[in-house]
């Protein structure tokens, strides 16, 4: 959940317009798109942010998606994010992003408890 809030606030971040900047040009805008669900677009900008995503529809009818996307940080560091999101949630790799810590035990007992529940057909629903 941490990593699906940090990757929408880079995101918000890269595109969150910059008051000392011009409005930078789309230099590339690519957009495909089927009936049946499948997509894909790049786009890129000539202040050097950029995002390729492809998209395809999901066992659990969600869009799964994966793509990359890229921009300068204020501090001038370069930024690049993989990531995929589907029917397990959403994962995202980038240098940038914080390793995480091995979980403690408390945490480790509760997804166990949780596992054996839905093993057992116990389940939550909203």
């Amino acid at each position: 959940m941490k990593l699906v809030l940090l990757a929408c606030l880079v995101a918000l971040a890269a595109a969150a317009p910059r008051p000392d900047e011009d409005e930078a040009k789309i230099l590339v805008d690519e957009r495909q798109a089927t009936a049946d669900g499948n997509f894909n677009y790049r786009y890129e900008t000539e202040n050097g942010i950029s995002e390729d995503r492809l998209g395809t529809p999901g066992s659990e009818g969600q869009s799964n998606m994966q793509g990359t996307f890229s921009y300068t940080s204020p501090e001038g560091v370069f930024v690049i994010v993989t990531y995929i999101a589907d029917e397990f949630g959403f994962k995202a790799d980038s240098p940038l992003l914080p390793t995480p810590h091995p979980l403690p035990a408390h945490a480790i007992e509760q997804i166990r408890v949780a596992e054996e529940q839905r093993a057992q057909g116990i389940t939550f629903e909203k």
